[in-house]
């Protein structure tokens, strides 16, 4: 402790800092220092404190952690610092939502004027209060299927109007605005203002979601807001806003603290950005990139179309430069040749062919006159029939007083044998010539009676 020399003038007051803070009074004040001092000297004498909480903050810099320990009943927290050589004699798994019991003593900075507890040692109790109920949340949650990948809603390529809800004024807004403008500019927002922490937080935030959601316009809402530490973070995982956002109907971006910052409303919500500026990377596309898009495509198109146009110009030349249809009247005289001569082929084949069958047909006919009866009564013969029209073919078939009926040439008559003559030859005639098949047909009787 620094020791104060009062160095009092006679008539004037006294030195600041040779009062006492206890001492002192408006004519004579203390020194900040003195003051400062003074504190240190008090808190000294508390020496160590064991204690127990839930660790709400636990960052590393420089191999030290600075964090807060907060009290299991109440919201009341205290900060401490655990240098790297005490860091090292601690257990290795010591996280954010802890239950422990800490060894602390109170340490007091004159020159700056800050408070915090050092940490000596630490140990594990139990699970923290907080993120026990967190967890028993967590996994409800997830048993009706509220983090399921398949209810999850798809955001748009390009939205016309993007709701925000985020604090006023804060560097959150900021950042969405900033990043999604310099990415289209032409996007739109619709803001509503909500507190992003303590017990305004929940009922704002789910207010400023019932609005954006009913809005027509609104194709996306984001809810965003800067890093924190896991207990201003809370509201962001209260099942009211989990359960709000989940009946949305509207698609709903979480972008709630840094990349370490993981509340409930991160796994109901349906995209997850790390930081408000992911988020507004997300909502809207690059207009540089898609416009390097659209001209590659059109290269593409363009490419695509000029060959296909080229190749079908090839060939159309390369048909074009057959014989065939470089000089088609050439084709068509060669076949005029041929033709002619098919023709003349053809007319000759027919006429020789009908030639051999009019031939045919006459000999045909001739041999048919030949084979009919009719030319053997011609040749004055003639065919008897008994009056049931049976042919006689014996003279022992018609006696004598028989009727008969005899086919001449030309007409027929009616006659009556009178029995079989004697077959002799007369003396001095000549005998009768060989008959020929025809004059067999004869003797038979002449043609049969049907055809008679």
């Amino acid at each position: 402790m620094t020791s104060f020399q009062p160095e009092t003038v006679p008539g004037q007051a006294p030195p600041a800092d040779s009062v006492h803070p206890r001492d002192s009074r408006t004519d004579a004040p203390t020194s900040v220092s003195r003051l400062n001092d003074t504190i240190r000297g008090f808190i000294e004498r508390w020496g160590s404190v064991w204690v127990e909480g839930e660790i709400t903050s636990f960052n590393r810099r420089g191999g030290n952690v600075f964090g807060r320990l907060k009290d299991l009943g109440t919201e009341s927290t205290v900060a401490f610092r655990i240098w790297s050589s005490t860091l090292a004699r601690l257990p290795k798994d010591l996280k954010v939502g802890d239950h422990v019991v800490a060894c602390v003593k109170a340490d007091y900075f004159p020159r700056t004027g800050d408070f915090s507890f050092a940490i000596s040692a630490m140990r594990h109790v139990g699970l923290g209060e907080q993120l026990e109920r967190l967890e028993r949340l967590r996994v409800q949650l997830r048993s009706e299927g509220l983090f399921d990948p398949v209810r999850k809603k798809k955001l748009p390529f390009l939205p016309h109007c993007i709701g925000l809800i985020t604090g006023e004024n804060s560097d959150a807004e900021k950042d969405v605005h900033r990043n999604a403008e310099l990415r289209w500019p032409r996007v739109r927002f619709r803001t509503q203002h909500a507190a992003v922490q303590g017990d305004r937080c929940v009922p704002e935030t789910i207010a400023a979601l019932k609005i954006l959601d009913a809005d027509p316009d609104v194709d996306v809402i984001v809810i965003a807001r800067g890093g924190g530490d896991p207990q201003t973070l809370l509201g962001f995982s209260d099942e009211r806003l989990l359960r709000a956002v989940a009946a949305a109907s509207t698609p709903v971006v979480s972008a709630i603290g840094h990349e370490n910052d993981r509340p409930l409303l991160d796994e109901v919500a349906d995209v997850r950005a790390s930081t408000p500026t992911d988020a507004a990377k997300r909502v809207v596309p690059d207009v540089s990139e898609q416009r390097a898009l659209v001209a590659q495509l059109r290269a593409r198109l363009t490419g695509r179309l000029t060959q296909r146009v080229l190749h079908d110009i090839a060939q159309l030349e390369q048909i074009r430069s057959r014989p065939a249809l470089r000089t088609p009247h050439t084709m068509l005289t060669s076949r005029a040749q041929e033709l002619w001569m098919l023709s003349n082929r053809g007319r000759d084949i027919v006429d020789r062919r009908l030639e051999s069958e009019r031939r045919r047909a006459s000999e045909l006919g001739a041999g048919l006159r030949a084979l009919s009866p009719l030319a053997t009564l011609a040749r004055g013969y003639a065919i008897a029939q008994l009056p049931d029209g049976a042919v006689v073919r014996d003279a022992a078939d018609a006696p004598a007083g028989t009727t008969l009926r005899l086919t001449l040439e030309q007409g027929t008559l009616a006659a009556r044998s009178d029995g079989a003559v004697a077959d002799v030859v007369p003396h001095g005639t000549t005998p009768p010539p060989p008959t020929d098949p025809l004059d067999d047909e004869a003797r038979d009787g002449g043609v049969p009676t049907d055809a008679a």
